[in-house]
């Protein structure tokens, strides 16, 4: 019986193999959550209401009664994740940030919100009055034994004497128990039902919402990393060409000018060309880095390791080139956590390791600083990039207690 999908096919194919499944028990917490669960929105909604119908003449009872299809967005949260007591449901993949974000993109449901009302008036009451018959009055026959001889025990006018009858009370309660499952098990499957065909249109509208979501942060991820690739291009061909020409007419300058304050001046600007030029060169370096496009993550990041100031040992295992994204979020991860250690970490050793594993990229930056560094701290360049990432669908973060060591990790689907 566990591979049926849900309490309905365990009932219809199965039914007198139902009771050794998981089902009986799914469809019995989920009658029994109802109540909860339908108390709270009856008292959160009644409050809502309230305040808002109050506070309707000075208009903040408008925002206050508009915030009821959010609450009723929350709920349907909360029943999505119920219903799997009993149904098998895939993960959607979506997160609760997802669908408040996805959520705030589509007009209100109306289904949602009557089903919220649905649960909050009528749904749980009902699955409490349910439970008392279905469940209360089989336990109290099977305990007729015991309890006929503690006391008088009459059930629906019927005197229960100790003894054989207590035993045959006892017998009744047990079949009244077994029928109460499959009564359960089909209420407990048409609230689901109702549940379903109420919810699913806006969880469907939602799994929408994220993917466009998703595609309009990536396309927005790309179009970044094209104007990146413009400006270092233009850069590089263009201010860096003309820098180079600028340097090589000084150098000859020097050699044709006599001696005197005109020859100073021509080899004050030499210099200053030189250094202009190599502040250039570290700019298009840090926009985005030839090395980085021709040969490839690991070779980038050893072109940095070699210009930090602390020594860093570099361990990346990866056989294939990632994403272009992907790729180059690795490699500003990794300038970034390399220059906040040479600035602020006092560290003696840096450690990178980047790996697959599974479908994922893992990158690590460690040191053994002082510690005390935080992602969203002022001025952090990594903040940024975890927006970045997000968008990748990975996530960064940062664990640096006081004493250090700190550890920057990146993880990142390798495929789009």
């Amino acid at each position: 019986m566990s591979g049926t999908p849900d309490a309905w096919a365990a009932l219809r194919a199965q039914p007198w193999r139902y009771l050794g499944s998981r089902w009986p028990w799914g469809a019995l917490a989920y009658l029994l959550t109802t109540v909860p669960v339908g108390v709270v929105a009856l008292v959160v909604l009644g409050l809502t209401l309230f305040v808002g119908a109050v506070t309707l003449v000075v208009v903040v009872g408008i925002v206050v009664l508009a915030t009821v299809p959010v609450l009723a967005g929350l709920l349907g949260v909360v029943e999505r994740a119920r219903l799997r007591l009993v149904q098998h449901a895939a993960p959607s993949g979506m997160t609760l940030a997802d669908r408040l974000r996805a959520g705030r993109r589509l007009a209100v449901s109306w289904p949602e919100v009557g089903y919220a009302f649905l649960v909050a008036v009528v749904l749980w009451p009902l699955d409490a009055l349910l439970l008392v018959l279905a469940v209360s009055f089989p336990v109290v026959m099977l305990l007729a034994p015991w309890l006929a001889t503690v006391g008088r025990m009459e059930v629906m006018g019927w005197q229960v004497d100790p003894g054989a009858e207590a035993w045959a009370a006892c017998a009744v309660g047990l079949v009244l128990l077994v029928a109460a499952a499959y009564l359960v098990g089909l209420a407990a499957v048409a609230q689901a039902a109702l549940a379903r065909l109420l919810l699913d249109p806006r969880q469907a509208e939602l799994a929408r919402a994220v993917v466009d979501l998703r595609r309009s942060r990536v396309d927005l991820v790309d179009a970044f990393e094209t104007e990146r690739r413009r400006i270092e291009r233009d850069l590089h061909d263009g201010v860096q060409q003309q820098l180079v020409a600028l340097t090589m007419t000084l150098g000859h300058a020097e050699l044709d000018v006599p001696e005197g304050p005109g020859l100073t001046l021509v080899r004050r600007a030499h210099r200053q060309a030189e250094q202009a030029l190599d502040d250039l060169r570290g700019t298009v370096r840090g926009i985005h880095p030839r090395v980085l496009a021709d040969h490839g993550l690991a070779a980038a990041v050893h072109e940095i390791a070699d210009r930090s100031t602390v020594p860093v040992d570099v361990d990346i295992r990866l056989e294939e080139r990632l994403q272009v994204p992907v790729e180059a979020a690795a490699y500003f991860v990794v300038s970034e956590a390399l220059t906040n250690v040479a600035r602020h970490a006092r560290a003696r050793r840096t450690e990178v390791h980047a790996w697959r594993q599974a479908d994922r990229v893992v990158l690590t930056v460690i040191d053994d600083g002082v510690g005390g560094a935080r992602l969203d701290g002022a001025g952090s360049g990594l903040r940024g990039l975890a927006i970045r990432l997000d968008a990748l669908g990975g996530e960064l973060t940062v664990s640096s207690p006081s004493g250090g060591p700190t550890e920057v990790r990146m993880e990142c689907p390798c495929a789009g």
